[in-house]
């Protein structure tokens, strides 16, 4: 890192003017915090010095109490009573959230994959969500043997843009499963209104979002179903957890019958369900929280606000955008974008180095599911590797056979005339043009796209949707 002979304040300062270069002409400023002296990174005094975050999850004697008892009674799982902890946290939760009914799980993706199944989506079907969110929304579609088609994001929110979702509906769409990103409300309004219209039904994925509002109602009660994590990092947690709230009856029992291992409330077997019932200990551990919840809920909110107001000054740091109608947010997560052209070009990993000096400690939010999309599409549809199929690549002595391509294709249910090559890279392209076969390319980005038209696609296409339709049984069975 360059070394900066500058002080704290003119460092905070100079964000607020624009660069770090104009630190040394704004002594005047306001600055946003308010000791001086040398940056913490450069061997200054820390601004935040022997003072611990608190603890979490949250524990208190209760919690405790609440374990031991249920440990006592013998009554560990939910099949032993209809009265125990789990239904009784299943009343509770369904209350607080304005839902008339709740389904108990043993985790958030269990609850998402719940609904997937619920809904009868499957093979040939396909289900728009995000690709910046925890690798299990992409799981849950996958294991229903679904295909998740990702649309892009709003750059300001991290959320769902619903312009570019609508764009990707199709015949073949089925449902929409907007993530409310770090506890804060997507655009529903705009969500809700494009299922109206294409007929879809609305998975929310609201893991991390426990009693966020969003225009009069509590984040999860908004579309068809909303599914919830207990994770041990959540606002409302129980190590491993989940939950789905509706207020469609024949859906929600569809989802209890898939959840309880297909079979339903009658005590009748009647569909092949995995098994994601919440235990009793999990639903002690969470009925104890309630007396407190909605108080650390207004909490984090009042924080989140206040860190918000004093950010405003502070050009290069820009706090998560809310929607219109956003009433609260369950702030899981307070999320910023950084703006290095603020900073004289300072990298972000820079930035973080500096304020974790300063005992401020902040992390990069990162996922990559749509590596988990990739994979499973390598499976959906067996093109791959393509060197296979084709020949090997370009320069390698083995010359491209086409046949086995042709052969492929035709034992998938594909006319021979119809044959195509498919390919999601510059090389996989030029494959199949030495093999003198029409391409199809499978772009994932805009990048994608570049590459594939410049190595002479014929046709390129954002997901693989002109592909036979029968790929899709060719994926295994998801084990449980």
């Amino acid at each position: 890192m360059r070394s900066l002979k500058v002080s704290r304040r003119r460092f905070m300062t100079a964000a607020s003017a624009g660069s770090l270069a104009a630190a040394a002409k704004t002594a005047r400023a306001r600055p946003v915090v308010a000791s001086a002296g040398r940056l913490a990174i450069l061997g200054g005094e820390p601004v935040r010095k022997n003072k611990r975050w608190p603890d979490w999850p949250h524990v208190d004697e209760a919690m405790v109490a609440a374990v031991a008892k249920t440990a006592r009674s013998g009554i560990w799982c939910r099949i032993q009573t209809t009265s125990g902890a789990v239904a009784a946290f299943e009343a509770k939760f369904a209350e607080l959230l304005g839902a008339k009914f709740c389904v108990a799980t043993g985790s958030g993706t269990q609850s998402l994959h719940t609904c997937v199944e619920a809904m009868g989506i499957g093979p040939g079907d396909e289900v728009i969500t995000s690709p910046y969110t925890d690798p299990g929304t992409i799981a849950s579609i996958l294991a229903a043997r679904a295909l998740p088609v990702l649309a892009d994001l709003d750059r300001e929110s991290f959320q769902l843009d619903p312009a570019d979702v609508e764009k990707k509906i199709n015949g073949a769409t089925k449902a929409l499963m907007p993530v409310h990103m770090m506890g804060q409300p997507c655009d529903m309004q705009s969500m809700m209104s494009i299922a109206g219209r294409h007929g879809l039904r609305v998975i929310e994925d609201a893991c991390q979002a426990h009693l966020a509002q969003h225009g009069g109602k509590r984040l999860g009660t908004i579309g068809d179903v909303g599914c919830f994590s207990f994770q041990s990092s959540k606002t409302l947690a129980c190590g491993e957890g989940g939950a789905i709230v509706g207020n469609d009856e024949a859906l929600m029992d569809a989802c209890y019958t898939v959840h309880n291992h297909g079979t339903s409330r009658r005590g009748r077997t009647e569909v092949a369900g995995p098994k994601y019932r919440m235990n009793e200990f999990e639903a002690a551990i969470l009925l104890a929280q309630m007396p407190g919840l909605m108080e650390r809920f207004e909490r984090r909110n009042r924080n989140a606000a206040h860190l918000t107001a004093r950010l405003r000054d502070c050009p290069g740091i820009v706090p998560q955008k809310l929607y219109a109608g956003t009433e609260s947010g369950s702030f899981y997560l307070y999320a910023m974008t950084y703006r290095k052209e603020h900073f004289e070009g300072a990298s972000r990993g820079t930035f973080l180095k500096a304020l974790a000096a300063e005992g401020v400690a902040l992390a990069v939010f990162t996922n990559k599911p749509e590596a988990v999309a990739r994979a499973a599409v390598s499976r959906l549809f067996p093109l791959t590797p393509f060197a296979d199929v084709v020949g090997d690549l370009p320069g390698l002595p083995r010359k491209p056979d086409p046949s086995r391509l042709l052969a492929l294709l035709e034992r998938l249910g594909s006319a021979p005339e119809a044959a195509c090559f498919a390919g999601d890279t510059d090389v996989d392209m030029l494959t199949a043009r030495n093999a003198r076969l029409p391409g199809i390319g499978c772009a994932w980005g805009f990048r994608g796209r570049l590459e594939l038209e410049s190595a002479g696609a014929a046709l390129v296409i954002e997901r693989p949707d002109g592909l036979p339709a029968a790929f899709a049984s060719l994926v295994p069975p998801a084990r449980h």
